[in-house]
């Protein structure tokens, strides 16, 4: 049985590839063997039902071809072979690259990444992420007051990675609310050590953050430890966000307290809770109103985001207008039995508030009234989450 030379530095070649760039040489040689049987067919008459094979081996590159088992020797595999390696292997590291840029990027979702603005396109920012991918910040998660310059750095959160064809695409967000979250990670070590926590967080992008936090230990000031030393941490952040506004909230679990803090710098007179229905009438002095309510109501929007509560601010002289008008509506606007949506659990995922409601949760009264062993029924949830779900949609209704 003839046996036709392979180049040996072709081998040397695969094997360099497999060092350098993790594909197995194996799977390099297979992709050859099978590249060079769909070039053999176009040479060799090949019958229906006959079995045409192309071996390499393994130790010194030497090819075989066999037609049901018998020896071809009426082809050069010289130049073909060659060919054929080269364009196998260049697809297969072409495959191999789009492989390892998919895993490492999507390995990092939920993370800043850095990069440099390459080119615009139609609104949208394509990135530069060190050369070694390009992420794109699409208009829509654009903070509308920035504007950036080909060739500037930007730091951005790592909001998807998508499969295609062409590669992966890497999709970049600085209009994400966990854009800040991540940045206050990133320079408040308290926060990235777990000692402080982030509850909660509501943003109107460029324009202001309203941001929970939480000490768990009664020595460690969450706000002071935000803000820092001179209010260089939080500073560092304001900048990167190019001025944006940023109200840090300590969180408490005494609801009035909390929404007190939420609406500052606001001076509140009066806070008259609905718990079952999560809403609260919010009275304040005339010359607070505008304050409390904020430009273009931002400041009490963000407020009610941030504390779950659907906040309806007046002043003591709307209060007695209204009194006067129509004194039945208040005790029938507390015997509504608004379902209350999952959405206002501070940190529930929207693929788990899916999951949630596919076993028929739909609303915070549902998860209170279901019992554990239903919940962890639901994907993504264990013990722990569980039992942490329902302490807080508890804490939600009162």
């Amino acid at each position: 049985m003839r046996l036709l030379n392979m180049s040996a530095e072709i081998l040397a070649i695969l094997e360099q590839i497999e060092r350098e760039k993790g594909i197995p040489k194996e799977v390099l040689i297979q992709a050859v063997e099978s590249a060079l049987v769909s070039a053999a067919k176009k040479v060799v008459s090949v019958e229906p039902g006959e079995d045409l094979k192309v071996e390499i081996d393994r130790s010194n590159g030497s090819i075989k071809a066999t037609r049901d088992g018998k020896a071809i020797t009426s082809i050069d595999f010289g130049r073909i072979a060659a060919q054929t390696a080269k364009q196998v292997i260049m697809q297969k590291i072409r495959e191999a690259e789009k492989e390892v840029i998919f895993n490492e990027f999507y390995a990092k979702i939920g993370d800043i990444v850095s990069g440099t603005v390459y080119r615009f396109e139609r609104g949208n920012i394509v990135v530069d992420l060190l050369g070694k991918a390009e992420g794109i910040l699409l208009r829509r998660e654009q903070s509308p007051h920035e504007e950036f310059r080909q060739g500037e750095r930007l730091r951005a959160y790592l909001l998807e990675v998508k499969k295609e064809s062409r590669g992966p695409q890497i999709i970049l967000s600085r209009a994400h609310p966990n854009f800040v979250k991540k940045l206050f990670e990133l320079e408040v070590p308290e926060i990235y050590e777990g000692i402080v926590e982030i509850r909660s967080i509501s943003r109107q992008p460029g324009e202001r953050t309203k941001i929970t936090v939480h000490s768990k230990d009664d020595k460690v000031d969450s706000v002071g430890a935000c803000v820092g030393m001179r209010g260089n941490r939080v500073k560092n952040i304001v900048n990167e966000l190019r001025g944006e506004k940023i109200d840090i909230v300590r969180y408490n679990s005494e609801m009035r307290e909390y929404i007190t803090t939420a609406l500052a710098p606001a001076k509140i007179s009066e806070i008259r809770l609905d718990k079952e229905n999560l809403r609260a009438e919010v009275i304040v002095e005339n010359d607070q109103l505008s304050l409390a309510i904020g430009r273009h109501g931002q400041n009490v929007r963000l407020a009610s985001r941030l504390v779950g509560y659907e906040l309806d601010i007046r002043t003591k002289e709307q209060e007695v207008k209204e009194e006067e008008k129509a004194p039945e509506i208040l005790p029938k606007a507390k015997k509504t039995k608004k379902k209350v949506p999952l959405t206002n659990i501070p940190g529930l995922s929207e693929a788990l508030i899916k999951n949630l409601k596919q076993t028929g949760i739909k609303s915070v009264q549902d998860l209170v009234s279901s019992d554990l062993d239903k919940l962890l029924k639901v994907k993504g949830i264990g013990k722990v989450k569980a039992e942490k779900l329902i302490k807080k949609a508890k804490g939600l209704l009162g």
